[in-house]
């Protein structure tokens, strides 16, 4: 029974690439398009592409284009080849905005630049296409069963971009450029005043300001010290309770005492 099965299976397999191999080397376009169709039922996706890459332009504006147009489209994606994944699947919609696979099929579209979407710390020009198209996305289907998803993904691929910038600003706390410093948070928190990353943000703000006055030339530290003091006192308004309270508590004392010279004075 066992060898029975197997050799049952096997013949099943030489049938399928049988007919695969004759679809692929045959003229008849109707031929490969069914063969094709199969292949993608059968989720052998990278044959049924092979397939519907020869015969796509065929088809363009036939009767017939729908079907194969959402095939093609979800076959990229599930092969993960998502930069032609996006693109087939964009198309589908657009072409198709009443067929019922449109809503999801442009929101897989979406979700492929998400999957193009690189780490933090490299270029995040497919990061903002990401956000854009989901976006476009959640404006054009506001009821989709698909929006929470749609809203987690446009909010990781945010918190991204938000990590790319508040990293270039710490490293500048982190290399001792600490007016640099100053000004990268300042534009920080005006281009993410929501960040996940202000308290933090907030802290390495006052410890540039505090390394900057109490290292400075006597005619500008009375000035510095005022502008740590207000970052001390941004950080505390905006949490009192700030994990970074103690180390803020210890700068805010040293910055008092050095003021107290310049009252004397």
């Amino acid at each position: 029974m066992k060898k029975r099965l197997i050799l049952s299976i096997l013949g099943l397999f030489l049938v399928s690439c049988s007919e695969y191999q004759k679809a692929f080397k045959s003229e008849d376009t109707e031929v490969k398009k069914e063969v094709a169709k199969k292949m993608y039922d059968k989720q052998k996706y990278s044959k049924a592409i092979r397939l519907y890459e020869i015969i796509a332009p065929v088809y363009k504006g036939k009767s017939g284009e729908e079907e194969m147009s959402y095939s093609f489209g979800m076959s990229y994606y599930n092969t993960k080849q998502y930069y032609l994944a996006a693109y087939q699947l964009e198309g589908f919609a657009s072409s198709y905005p009443k067929d019922p696979r449109a809503e999801e099929a442009f929101f897989l579209s979406a979700k492929c630049f998400a999957e193009l979407s690189p780490t933090y710390s490299l270029d995040q020009t497919e990061t903002d296409k990401a956000i854009f198209k989901m976006q476009e996305f959640i404006d054009r289907y506001p009821n989709s069963t698909y929006m929470a998803q749609a809203n987690a993904i446009a909010k990781d691929l945010r918190v991204k971009l938000e990590r790319k910038a508040f990293e270039v600003a710490k490293q500048y706390n982190t290399i001792g450029d600490h007016k640099a410093a100053q000004v990268a948070f300042d534009i920080f928190l005006s281009d993410f005043p929501g960040t996940v990353f202000k308290e933090e943000a907030l802290f390495l703000k006052l410890d540039s300001a505090f390394q900057l006055a109490i290292n400075s030339v006597p005619s500008k530290m009375q000035e510095r010290l005022n502008n740590a003091k207000g970052a001390y006192q941004s950080l505390v308004k905006f949490k009192g309770d700030s994990k970074f309270k103690s180390k803020a508590d210890v700068m805010l004392e040293q910055i008092d005492k050095e003021l107290q010279q310049f009252s004397k004075s």
